[in-house]
């Protein structure tokens, strides 16, 4: 039998996949604080919670659906539904990038995720449903449904890969 995979020490989970991690709560919640929470929530739980991971993959959805399970606890949370948002935007070099991101945070959260997984982690549809918990064709619909929802927003070119 094979050897047993380690995981990644706390530093290097932190430097390899921090990007990853607040993009996608960024993602998911649309602002810069409540990203830096869930963001720093998924990394105490990685590091209170060793866990046995049987590959670098596994270790990586493991981080991806902790951070959409966050996500999703913050939005449940009382403090939250008893909280006014406060307009707060990233900001990019590019007016360009400026209008994807605004359009991006006006889609519903579904179409939020699967559009991050697919083009920001490079996922399949397969993989996104996997981690999803949902079928393929309900992935590649959601996924159909975003690139339609961009393009009235930004301009057809957007909906063709």
């Amino acid at each position: 039998m094979g050897e047993q995979y380690r995981p990644t020490s706390s530093e290097e989970a932190v430097e390899h996949y921090a990007t990853m991690v607040y993009r996608l709560a960024y993602a998911q919640v649309r602002n810069k604080a409540d990203a830096d929470d869930i963001f720093q929530e998924v990394f105490l739980r990685y590091v209170k919670n060793v866990k046995n991971f049987n590959s670098k993959e596994h270790e990586k959805f493991w981080l991806i659906r902790t951070t959409v399970n966050c996500s999703k606890n913050l939005w449940r949370s009382a403090w939250f539904r008893k909280t006014v948002p406060l307009d707060d935007k990233l900001v990019f070099e590019g007016s360009a990038e400026n209008t994807l991101t605004s359009e991006l945070c006006k889609l519903p959260e579904k179409f939020r995720i699967v559009l991050h997984l697919f083009y920001y982690e490079d996922f399949s549809v397969a993989k996104i449903a996997e981690i999803l918990g949902q079928k393929e064709p309900t992935i590649r619909t959601w996924l159909t449904r975003a690139r339609v929802a961009l393009g009235k927003s930004l301009g057809e070119e957007f909906i063709n890969d």
